[in-house]
C-alpha cells in the first residue's frame, strides 16, 4: 500500500506540491484542502479551509493521511502541525514556536541580533508616535514592516517621509492588517540584489534546493507595491558557489543552532530571503514553507523524488541528500487579475491553458482560479503561474512568454520582465 498524502492549501505553491508529489512512486492517494481546480487532476479535493485547524486534523486523523504538507504560513503559524503531532501524524512543517521566523518580524530581528547573523540594523515599536518620531530622524530610504502575518504585503520602503508616516498610521492605527499591526519593525535599507534560498531541514542537517529569485513588486523594472510575488526563476547567478557557502556558515548554521538552543527548533522547509551586496549575503526575512512562486520553477527542476525528503523533514531525520537538478534553467510567470494587489473583479472566464501547455516544456500551475458552471474562472488576485523550462535562461523566458499570450481572461496582467536580472548578470 502506497502513502495517503494531504497537502494543506489552495494557491500556486501547493499546485506545484501536488504536482510533484503525485509523480512519486511512493504515493497512492493525495488530498488537497481545499486545493483548486488545477489540483483535481492529480488529488481528491477536500472541502476543508487550510485555516481550519481542527476541521484538518478530523480529516488527517479520520483518513489516516500518512503524512500532511503544509503549503502556506497562516497554519503552521496558528499551530497545524503541533495538533497533527499530538494525533500521532507525520506533518512537514515547524511547530507553531518555531514558525515564529515567519510569523513574527520581532522574533526573528531579535534571534538574528542576539547570534550575530548579518542582517539589517533595526528598532521595535508598540507605539506609533514613538516609531513617527524614530522614523524622522532616520535616513531615507527606511524599510517598515508589520510585525505578523500580512500576505506578502506588510512591508513598507519608505523614500520620503511621508511614505513612511502613511504606512506607520495604515499598520498601527487603522491596522489594515489587523493584529499584525500591534508592532513594527524599522530598520536600515540593504542595498544589492535580493534571491531567495530553500532548504529541508530535520533542525541539523541542511539540503538545499537550487537557488531561485522572486519579482515581489507589481510593475516592470521592481516598481509600484509588493504582492505575494509576480515571478521567479531558477538558478539565480547573484548567488554564486562563493555566495551559497557563505549563506550557510553565516546564516542558516547558526540560525539552527540558535533555535535550538531557544528550545524551539526548526524542521521542515526554510526560505531565506537574502539581500546580497559585493558578494556578502545578509537575511532580509526568513519564511518557513516554500516560496510562492519559487517552488513552480523549482519543482520543475527537481527531477528526482520529493517525498523522501518530505518524510525525513517530517521525521526529523534528513539524510538523502542526493537530488537530482534538471541544469536547464526555468521561469515562471505569474499572470494576476487586473487591479492586483488593490481591488480586483474576479469571474472571469479563463482560455487557453491547454494550448500553452502544447507548446512543450510549460506546465501551468493554478492559484486563484475556480470552477462556475464547469467553467474555469478567475478568483484571486495571482491567478496562474506559467512555468517554462528550455535549454538556457534566455529561451526559458521566451517560451514561458510565448505561452502568456496563449492564455487570456479579461484584465488579465503579467511583468514583462521576469528574469532579466539573470540576463543582465550575463546568463545566456
Amino acid at each position: 500500500m502506497g502513502l495517503k498524502v494531504l497537502v494543506v492549501g489552495s494557491g500556486g505553491r501547493e499546485h506545484a506540491l501536488v504536482w510533484k508529489i503525485a509523480q512519486s512512486p511512493l504515493v497512492e492517494r493525495i488530498y488537497a484542502a481545499p486545493g483548486n481546480p488545477g489540483m483535481a487532476k492529480h488529488a481528491a479535493l477536500v472541502p476543508v479551509a487550510s485555516d481550519d485547524l481542527p476541521g484538518l486534523r478530523d480529516f488527517a486523523v479520520g483518513n489516516r493521511i500518512d503524512l500532511t504538507v503544509v503549503g502556506p504560513e497562516a497554519p503552521l503559524v496558528a499551530g497545524l502541525s503541533d495538533r497533527l503531532a499530538q494525533e500521532g501524524l507525520l506533518v512537514c512543517g515547524p511547530s507553531a514556536a518555531a514558525a515564529q521566523l515567519e510569523g513574527s518580524k520581532v522574533f526573528t530581528k531579535n534571534l538574528l541580533a542576539k547570534y550575530g547573523i548579518p542582517t539589517a540594523d533595526f528598532r521595535v515599536f508598540d507605539d506609533c508616535d514613538d516609531a513617527e518620531q524614530y522614523v524622522l530622524t532616520h535616513r531615507l530610504p527606511v524599510v517598515i514592516k508589520a510585525d505578523g502575518l500580512a500576505a506578502g504585503k506588510g512591508v513598507a520602503v519608505a523614500a520620503t517621509y511621508e511614505e513612511a508616516v502613511a504606512f506607520l498610521r495604515e499598520v498601527m492605527e487603522k491596522r489594515v492588517f489587523g493584529a499584525a499591526g500591534e508592532k513594527v519593525v524599522v530598520e536600515d535599507c540593504l542595498t544589492g540584489e535580493e534571491a531567495s534560498y530553500i532548504v529541508f531541514t530535520d533542525g541539523e542537517k541542511i539540503v538545499p534546493l537550487p537557488t531561485s529569485q522572486d519579482h515581489k513588486r507589481i510593475g516592470d523594472g521592481d516598481t509600484g507595491p509588493n504582492t505575494g510575488g509576480m515571478g521567479a526563476y531558477s538558478p539565480a547567478p547573484v548567488v554564486t558557489p562563493e555566495v551559497e557557502r557563505k549563506a550557510m556558515k553565516t546564516i542558516f548554521e547558526p540560525l539552527l543552532a540558535g533555535m535550538r538552543a531557544e528550545g524551539t527548533p526548526f524542521r521542515g522547509i526554510l526560505y531565506g530571503g537574502l539581500m546580497i551586496e559585493r558578494g556578502e549575503p545578509k537575511v532580509l526575512e526568513f519564511n518557513v514553507r516554500f516560496g510562492d512562486p519559487e517552488a513552480q520553477p523549482l519543482f520543475l527542476r527537481l527531477k528526482s523524488d520529493l517525498v523522501p525528503l518530505l518524510l525525513q523533514c517530517a521525521q526529523g531525520k534528513l539524510t538523502d541528500a542526493g537530488m537530482e537538478i534538471d541544469p536547464r534553467p526555468t521561469v515562471c510567470i505569474v499572470m494576476a487579475s487586473g487591479g492586483y494587489p488593490g481591488a480586483y473583479r474576479k469571474g472571469f472566464p479563463i482560455a487557453g491553458i491547454e494550448d500553452a501547455e502544447r507548446l512543450g516544456g510549460v506546465q501551468v500551475f493554478h492559484a486563484g482560479t475556480a470552477l462556475r458552471d464547469g467553467k474555469l474562472v478567475t478568483n484571486g488576485g495571482r491567478v496562474l503561474g506559467v512555468t517554462a523550462v528550455d535549454k538556457d535562461i534566455r529561451s526559458a523566458i521566451e517560451r514561458g512568454y510565448r505561452a502568456v499570450e496563449r492564455i487570456g481572461w479579461e484584465g488579465a496582467y503579467c511583468r514583462s520582465d521576469i528574469g532579466k536580472k539573470a540576463l543582465e548578470r550575463g546568463a545566456v
